[in-house]
C-alpha cells in the first residue's frame, strides 16, 4: 500500500489542489471515494447490462484494474478504470458467433495490444500516433464505432416505447437542469428514474434478486477460442484505436488541471489499462478504460489525490463481491436499456465529432472529405464482406477504409506537391481533448 503526505486541512483553501501524492483526512478521503464510486457506477454496469457479462464480475474487476492502474503509473496518475463502450458493437458479433467466451477473447487480443502500444510509447514517445491517427481519422473510428450500434438501440427501445421515452427524457431533463456532479451523472438518474417506474408498475422481474446471496464470489467465466473462428478477431482490433485516445486524453486532461506534464506517464497508463482489460477478460469481466466522470469529481472538488481512488477501487471490489447487488443490476429491464442506449450511443458518436471540431479538421480538403465520409457510410450501414468463412462488418471495414483513404490520398497528395493557396493540414493535431461528458464513453 502506497504512503502520501497528510495535507494540513486547516490551511486548504478552497482554490488550493490537493496533489496526488498528498492526501487529506481518512474520513474526507473516504467521502471522496465514495464519490468516485457514484460517479463511475453508472456508465460501469450499463456494459455487463447490455452485453450479458455477469455486472458484479464488472466491478470486481474495475476495481482490481484500478488499482493496477495506480501501481503501474507509480501512484501518481490518479484515474479509475470502468467499463468501456468501445467494445460494445465487437463484443455482440463476437457473441453471436462464437458465445460469450469467445468475445472475452477477443476482450484478452485488445488488452495485449493495448499494452503493446503502452510499451512501444513509452520507449518511443507519442508522435507516430499521431501520424498514423491525425484527428480526422481517430474522430472517425470513434464516431463510427457508436453510430454503427444505431441498430440495437432501436430494438432495445421498441421492446418497450413508453419506459424507453421516460428514461431518455430523464436523462435530457437531468442534463439540462443539473451542473456538477447531478449534471455529469445524468444516465445514472436516467436508469434510476426508469427502474423506479418499472418497477412501480410491475415490469420488473425479482426473482433473481431475491434468490442471490448478499455475499459470495461473482460469476467467472474463462476465454474460448475456437481455431475455425480465430480471423473473425479482426472485429476488435479497431477498439484500441478509441482506447488510445482515452488514455492520452486522459493524460492530458489530469495534465492540465494538474498543470503537469504527465506525458511521461502516457506509455505507463496505456499498458496499465491495457492489463486490466487482459485480466478482467480472462475471468468474465467487461473491458476498461479511463473514466472522465471521474475527471469531473476531480475538477469540482480540486481533490487530485491517488488515496480517494485507491478508496474507490476497493469499494468496488466489495460490491463485486455481492451477488445480491449484481442481480438488482440485471433486472434493469429492456425498456430503460432502450432510452439509454438511444441517449449513450448518439453520445459515443458524437465524441468522434467534438475531435474534428477541437482540433479544427479542415473538410474543404478532399482526403479529410473521403476518409470520414466512406468510413461513416460503410459502419452505419454496417457493410458486410464475406471471404471463405471470414466475414467482416462495418466497425472492421469502415475503419479499413478510413485509415487506408486518408493515407492513400494524403501519399497521392504529397506526390503531386502543394498547390498554390493550399492550406496546410499536415500540422500537429491540437492536444487531446479531457475525458469526455457522462457516458460519452
Amino acid at each position: 500500500m502506497p504512503t502520501w503526505r497528510r495535507r494540513d486541512e486547516s490551511r486548504l483553501d478552497a482554490s488550493d489542489i490537493v496533489l496526488p501524492e498528498e492526501r487529506l483526512g481518512w474520513g474526507r478521503t473516504i467521502g471522496l471515494g465514495m464519490q468516485h464510486v457514484v460517479a463511475m457506477f453508472g456508465a460501469t454496469f450499463l456494459v455487463p447490462i447490455i452485453t450479458g457479462f455477469p455486472p458484479s464480475t464488472t466491478l470486481l474487476f474495475s476495481g482490481i484494474g484500478t488499482i493496477l492502474f495506480l501501481l503501474v503509473t507509480g501512484n501518481r496518475l490518479p484515474s479509475y478504470l470502468g467499463s468501456s463502450f468501445a467494445f460494445l458493437a465487437p463484443i455482440g458479433a463476437a457473441t453471436a458467433i462464437g458465445g460469450q467466451g469467445f468475445a472475452l477473447a477477443g476482450i484478452v487480443l485488445v488488452g495485449a495490444l493495448l499494452a503493446l502500444v503502452g510499451l512501444i510509447v513509452h520507449l518511443a514517445g507519442t508522435r507516430w500516433i499521431a501520424a498514423l491517427m491525425p484527428p480526422v481519422v481517430s474522430g472517425t473510428i470513434v464516431a463510427l464505432i457508436g453510430f454503427n450500434l444505431a441498430p440495437a438501440a432501436r430494438d432495445s427501445f421498441l421492446a418497450d416505447p413508453m419506459l424507453s421515452v421516460v428514461t431518455l427524457g430523464a436523462i435530457i431533463v437531468t442534463a439540462v437542469l443539473f451542473r456538477g456532479l447531478i449534471g455529469r451523472l445524468a444516465i445514472l438518474v436516467g436508469v434510476v428514474v426508469g427502474y423506479t417506474v418499472a418497477a412501480a408498475t410491475g415490469g420488473i422481474d425479482w426473482s433473481g434478486v431475491e434468490e442471490a446471496a448478499w455475499i459470495g464470489l461473482p460469476e467467472f467465466q474463462m476465454p474460448t477460442l475456437d481455431p475455425a473462428l480465430l480471423p473473425a478477431l479482426l472485429l476488435f482490433v479497431p477498439v484500441v484505436l478509441p482506447l488510445i485516445a482515452e488514455n492520452l486524453g486522459h493524460v492530458k486532461g489530469v495534465g492540465q488541471l494538474l498543470d503537469r506534464d504527465l506525458d511521461p506517464l502516457a506509455g505507463r497508463a496505456l499498458m496499465a489499462d491495457g492489463g486490466a482489460t487482459v485480466l478482467a477478460g480472462l475471468f468474465g469481466g467487461s473491458a476498461t478504460t479511463t473514466y472522465g466522470e471521474n475527471i469531473g469529481v476531480m475538477s469540482a472538488t480540486r481533490v487530485f489525490s491517488t488515496a480517494a481512488y485507491w478508496v474507490a477501487a476497493i469499494a468496488a471490489i466489495l460490491l463485486g463481491l455481492s451477488p445480491k447487488v449484481g442481480a438488482v443490476i440485471f433486472a434493469v429491464p429492456a425498456g430503460v436499456l432502450g432510452g439509454v442506449t438511444t441517449a449513450l450511443y448518439g453520445l459515443i458518436g458524437i465524441i468522434g465529432v467534438r475531435i474534428w471540431i477541437e482540433n479544427r479538421v479542415d473538410f474543404s480538403i478532399p482526403r479529410n472529405q473521403f476518409a470520414a465520409g466512406v468510413g461513416l457510410i460503410v459502419a452505419i450501414a454496417n457493410y458486410t464482406l464475406t471471404a471463405g468463412e471470414l466475414v467482416f462488418e462495418g466497425i472492421v471495414l469502415g475503419t479499413v477504409a478510413t485509415l487506408v483513404i486518408y493515407h492513400l490520398m494524403d501519399a497521392l497528395e504529397r506526390l503531386r506537391g502543394p498547390r498554390a493557396g493550399a492550406r496546410d493540414d499536415h500540422a500537429p493535431p491540437a492536444a487531446a481533448p479531457a475525458e469526455p461528458a457522462p457516458g460519452e464513453r
